[in-house]
């Protein structure tokens, strides 16, 4: 009976993209555990595999046929100690930069330490015999498909990159006996591009996006460039507060995308330019790509739409100036998305008294020329809704992505230029976490902290968050409400005035609005400020959700609609209704 490719899909993907990329020697030792891996290149006429007993000897034969013939060599052995012999030609490969790929299989990593037979930890390689090296686990289910793609894919390339090496990959195996597969199913190549490489072409149609993570300020050539490459291509950079991007195809869509009951495809585009780090704006993981390039200094894998087709190591200057050639500018999507944006806005309905009621009064108001940050999560997201005035600079700690330093990273920031001012909006948790701060003898007077205070982790009370299904029952650890005072109207007005701050205070809209204009004053005034805002975690989620779902097309699905407007208990009894 015929054998062809292993049913085991981690197999199928590590040999699709050895073909991919063009790796076609294979040296084959003796075992048990890597038949599946074997049986599935030895079927494939693509694949020229040779024998070797000796696992040192087949070591050093793949050393010999990558050094002669200037192609990457894969070495493929069993479990127990068969490994280890690979150790000196790996180490003579890699002094020399060959391109030499060892796979070694195993059986499921969970057994190492339980005195299972012929099963050894590989989980740490010696600094000089590999560079790079991963563990390729059994797939069973798409995210783990995707995550085996993007690690085979990494994994073979650095066979090449900075020089190239030798790559080891522990190979799990299931040993499925099943090799009745004859045709093997495609897994994604994603190739890296150098500055010297040809480029791919971009597409003649459809729309492009840049999408902007958190970025350092973009110098005149480097917005240039990217408006050039805009005006070419009819594309729209998609930002956040944390971009740094404020050139002409600036749009932020956190507003449009965040809409539950509005379809997102006028301003979905085809292929997205994902350049910058971590970005906080959550909302933007619904409007993915058909594809997403990656540029970026760094070359690495980053993938955080599931769509990554391409990789450019290179700086991002580079990718734009070269792209950047067309006929007449065109701005027809940055259009429609402005148009869709301003129709976000007149569909707002009234807000109750929140950080999002804050963010819509006064991100107009903030001084040009000054910096605001603002705290993780509900401060970022509702101030992500609405444009800040052009030259505003912006911050947000989404590196770590923690709720420890804001307001010290706020200081930090103030102490380099004592003449500028420097805004923060943080939340309860944050603010009082990192409370030791403002007694900092070095807190200039340029310094202004909004203080958003619910007595708790709003975040949690959000109607679509999991743990708002546990009413008041989430407060008292989950949201960790309660604490530092439980919204006391005199714990921080006697800290911050103690320490020599301005304290202003509001609890509602007239409030807010009547100490607000002292609190964004363009003119430094001689002492730093807090303005605490009491809000209450109700009125909080219904802004959020009100916002959301301001605005409709008839494509949102009438089970997402009512857990908006419902909450998410009422909703699964009436799905359990339309069920029965």
């Amino acid at each position: 009976m015929d054998k062809f490719y292993s049913a085991e899909r981690n197999v199928q993907i590590l040999v699709a993209l050895l073909k991919a990329h063009g790796i076609r020697y294979v040296i084959a030792s003796p075992g048990t555990t890597n038949i599946n891996f074997v049986a599935s290149v030895q079927c494939d006429p693509f694949f020229k595999v040779f024998s070797s007993v000796d696992e040192r000897s087949a070591a050093y034969l793949a050393c010999g046929i990558a050094s002669e013939s200037g192609e990457a060599v894969v070495l493929t052995c069993t479990g127990a100690t068969a490994s280890r012999n690979y150790i000196s030609g790996l180490t003579e490969a890699h002094y020399r930069k060959l391109p030499v790929l060892a796979v070694t299989s195993t059986q499921n990593p969970i057994k190492v330490g339980h005195l299972v037979p012929q099963v050894i930890d590989r989980s740490v390689q010696q600094a000089d015999t590999v560079v790079e090296s991963i563990l390729l686990n059994m797939v069973r289910s798409k995210d783990e498909e995707w995550d085996c793609e993007i690690k085979v894919n990494k994994a073979l390339l650095a066979l090449r990159r900075h020089g190239g090496g030798p790559v080891h990959i522990n190979l799990e195996t299931g040993y499925n006996q099943d090799f009745s597969l004859q045709e093997l199913p495609p897994a994604r190549l994603i190739p890296r591009i150098m500055p010297h490489d040809d480029f791919p072409e971009l597409p003649s149609n459809g729309k492009i996006g840049i999408f902007v993570g958190a970025h350092q300020p973009f110098g005149k050539e480097l917005t240039q460039a990217v408006d050039d490459f805009c005006a070419a291509h009819d594309a729209v950079v998609f930002c956040d507060i944390t971009s740094g991007y404020h050139g002409k195809y600036e749009f932020h869509p956190s507003l449009l995308a965040s809409q539950f009951n509005w379809g997102k495809e006028p301003i979905r585009p085809n292929l997205m330019i994902h350049i910058g780090e971590v970005s906080g704006d959550y909302s933007m993981d619904v409007v993915l790509p058909d594809k997403l390039w990656r540029v970026s200094p760094d070359g690495e894998l980053r993938d955080r739409f599931k769509r990554l087709s391409v990789v450019f190591e290179m700086e991002e200057i580079t990718f734009f100036r070269h792209y950047a050639k067309g006929g007449q500018p065109r701005t027809a999507y940055l259009e429609t998305c402005r148009k869709y944006h301003q129709e976000a806005l007149a569909a707002l309905p009234e807000l109750p008294f929140s950080n999002v009621w804050i963010a819509q009064q006064s991100a107009s108001r903030v001084p040009v020329g000054t910096t605001l940050h603002v705290g993780i999560l509900n401060s970022l997201r509702c101030w992500n809704y609405f444009d800040l005035p052009q030259g505003v600079t912006t911050a947000c700690n989404v590196g770590g992505f923690g709720i420890d330093g804001d307001v010290s990273t706020l200081i930090g920031a103030s102490l380099v230029n004592p003449d500028k001012l420097y805004f923060a909006v943080v939340g309860d948790l944050a603010f009082f976490y990192d409370l030791n701060v403002l007694g900092n003898r070095h807190v200039g007077r340029n310094v202004r902290i909004m203080l958003i205070n619910n007595g708790r982790g709003t975040e949690f009370h959000n109607s679509d968050h999991p743990a708002s299904r546990f009413g008041e029952d989430g407060d008292h650890f989950m949201a960790a409400a309660g604490h530092f005072g439980n919204k006391s109207q005199e714990l921080v007005k006697h800290y911050a005035q103690d320490l020599g701050y301005e304290y202003l205070t509001a609890s509602n809209k007239e409030e807010y609005l009547a100490n607000c204009d002292r609190f964004f004053n363009p003119e430094m005034t001689d002492r730093p400020m807090v303005f605490e805002v009491f809000t209450d975690s109700d009125d909080e989620s219904d802004a959020i959700r009100l916002l959301r779902t301001s605005l409709t097309d008839g494509t949102g699905s009438i089970k997402q609609m009512a857990r908006n407007l419902l909450g998410g208990k009422l909703t699964s009894k009436i799905g359990q209704i339309i069920r029965k």
